[in-house]
């Protein structure tokens, strides 16, 4: 054991390398501490050992690195062993159902830390523990755990991915034995076992040996095989797919849906998209693009765009790197190229599982369509709304993120109830029930049928677009962000907007010349729209979000987000149907966003960096 005393003064710092060294194994990371040790390099060494990661609903989102602020082989065994000794605790059949882990392909080679690598350790822990591991025996996209807990009614389910985050990043996300991503109280209780748990247990790092074990399962194939088998059932146009000529280029950026993809068109029988070659194969250097996410736009679809012009295709189809995510843009008659928002692609989306559904239950009495629901994030746009108040199906917002929207559907499929489609605007879509998370491989299927059947009415994705809001009433938003690194300047922030006027819950009246009407908190639960001023959704003093909604029709929210150092702020106008002056609309729009960013986000005073062009 290392001496650490050159680590002078910070008994606590010394402490946490301590245990550190006597608990890891990884030759590489062990090597990395003890070097900074040698050197003395305190800063360093608090960088890797301030704190531990936090493990909330999301699990865990780091960089791959020495010490417990980072994803690598100890923080993983630790992790595991707390979730693993959770579920014990909640499931006394865990010996017999047992968990599945899936994992993508990032790799970071100068801490020896890998998905994969990940993957196996989180297996051996469970092992140890005589718990059932369904381990796929190669990468796969995100969707597939949560449609494998479902489909085999497991107790858990874990997916080592950092889905778009920069390439130095890992994550290690959960599913709960209802196939939906874990809510609270869970994270707070699986966090408090990853505490009581951190010494490895004797057969924690024992990955050989699990390999070989006959607990060890591979369920790949037949994932595979259900999988494709159950997205069909959302494909109804298959005679117009197999005859369509329409082009589509598809990209995964350096990740891991190109195979899944292609599977997908297959089942629909469409076409097989053009894949970019740069991009097509797993790579964690995400070697062509700065940032690995469709959803920061043109950049991203560069090759797309050239391979498409190439081919004369009108179309690209990007997913993020773990393929839970998509992405559309369309060439234009200008030949310029429109990348759709999340929150116009929810609009198509949403209206073309209604029609199908619609198409497939032509008989379908009223109370069958109030039996319909769809659902939507709250800071994403309310178009689902208007379609349901015409066509007289359900509309339900919930909080952000998928867990959410997962674990409501889960609640209504279980009352009996038909979840047609949910949305958030971060380019997050389930199109099949049986993911109870968002799915950017169905998703790229359905609107490679949804293109194609436009297609024969000769009609674009935009000229559909325009459509949906002809009849059921325009919905523009803009949508951006903040980057922020310091935390108390955040709090600052949003704690300005509580106490407008010097007190507790005083909250602006009006931002430049915009009048408020309402005020929601979900940090703090206040609600000025209800009778009790007490917010209905669920609140969360761990991350900010406040929405105004203003005289005019116009919705703000301003939330932090839980897995990047940004404050991200939603806006969307709402107008009635018939109203379709558009310019005006976006003129009114825009000037109140200034407002918002000029009021209420003050970043020159905050010294914020805006989101980067």
């Amino acid at each position: 054991m290392q001496n650490v005393s050159s680590i002078a003064g910070d008994s606590e710092l010394q402490q946490a390398v301590r245990q550190w060294l006597q608990f890891d194994k990884n030759p590489k990371t062990v090597s990395m501490v003890q070097d900074l040790v040698k050197e003395g390099a305190v800063e360093a060494l608090k960088k890797c050992f301030s704190s531990r990661m936090e493990f909330g609903t999301a699990g865990l989102r780091a960089a791959m690195g020495p010490g417990t602020c980072c994803m690598n082989d100890l923080t993983i065994i630790q992790t595991t062993q707390g979730f693993c000794s959770y579920l014990e605790d909640s499931f006394d059949n865990i010996k017999e159902r047992g968990v599945v882990i899936g994992y993508d392909a990032r790799a970071h080679p100068p801490s020896g830390g890998s998905s994969k690598r990940f993957a196996s350790l989180a297996a051996a822990v469970f092992i140890s523990r005589g718990v059932p591991v369904h381990l796929f025996s190669d990468i796969t996209p995100t969707p597939f755990v949560p449609f494998t807990v479902s489909q085999l009614g497991l107790c858990a389910g874990i997916m080592v991915t950092a889905s778009h985050n920069p390439k130095q990043d890992n994550g290690y996300k959960v599913y709960w034995e209802n196939g939906a991503q874990i809510v609270p109280p869970h994270d707070k209780g699986i966090a408090k076992a990853i505490e009581e748990n951190l010494e490895p247990w004797p057969k924690s790092w024992s990955t050989e040996e699990a390999l070989k074990s006959p607990l060890l399962k591979d369920s790949y194939q037949d994932t595979h095989t259900q999988y494709f088998e159950a997205i069909q059932k959302h494909c109804h146009h298959r005679d117009i797919n197999k005859s369509s000529e329409v082009k589509i280029v598809h990209t995964s950026v350096h990740g891991v849906g190109h195979t899944f993809v292609q599977s997908a068109f297959q089942a629909f029988d469409l076409h097989p998209p053009y894949a970019v070659e740069e991009q097509k194969d797993p790579d964690p250097e995400f070697p062509t693009v700065k940032y690995p996410n469709p959803e920061e736009g043109e950049g991203v679809l560069t090759l797309s765009f050239a391979l498409a012009d190439r081919e004369g295709a009108a179309f690209v189809l990007a997913n993020d790197p773990d393929a839970d995510r998509l992405a559309i843009a369309e060439k234009q008659e200008s030949g310029n190229w429109r990348v759709f928002t999340g929150n116009e692609l929810g609009a198509l989306l949403g209206w073309w599982m209604f029609r199908c559904w619609k198409e497939q239950n032509s008989d379908a009495a009223a109370a069958e369509v109030k039996n319909l629901y769809m659902l939507a994030s709250t800071v994403s746009s309310k178009i689902l709304r208007a379609i349901a108040l015409k066509e007289g199906f359900h509309f339900e917002e919930t909080l952000t993120g998928f867990k959410w929207m997962g674990n409501r559907a889960r609640d209504l499929l279980d009352q009996g109830k038909t979840v047609v489609f949910a949305f958030e605007e971060a380019i997050g879509y389930m199109c099949s029930p049986s993911v109870l998370d968002k799915d950017g491989v169905s998703a790229a299927a359905i609107a490679g049928e949804m293109i194609s059947y436009l297609a024969t009415k000769s009609a674009s994705l935009s000229q559909q677009v325009t459509n949906i809001y002809e009849e059921y009433g325009y919905h523009i938003s803009k949508n951006s962000y903040f980057i922020c690194h310091d935390q108390d300047v955040i709090r600052s922030l949003f704690e300005r907007l509580r106490t407008h006027s010097g007190q507790k819950d005083s909250y602006p009246t009006e931002c430049g010349r915009f009048a408020i009407s309402a005020v929601r908190d979900l940090t703090t639960g206040y609600d000025s729209n209800q009778p009790s001023n007490k917010a209905i959704l669920p609140t969360s003093r761990s991350s900010q979000m406040i929405t105004f909604s203003f005289a005019n029709g116009g919705v703000a929210t301003m939330r932090t987000s839980g897995t990047e150092p940004k404050i991200k702020y939603y806006t969307e106008l709402c107008a009635a149907p018939g109203n379709s002056d558009v310019t005006h609309l976006k003129k009114e729009l825009d000037e109140l966003v200034d407002a918002i960013v000029e009021n209420f986000f003050e970043p020159e005073k905050n010294k914020l960096q805006p989101k980067p062009e």
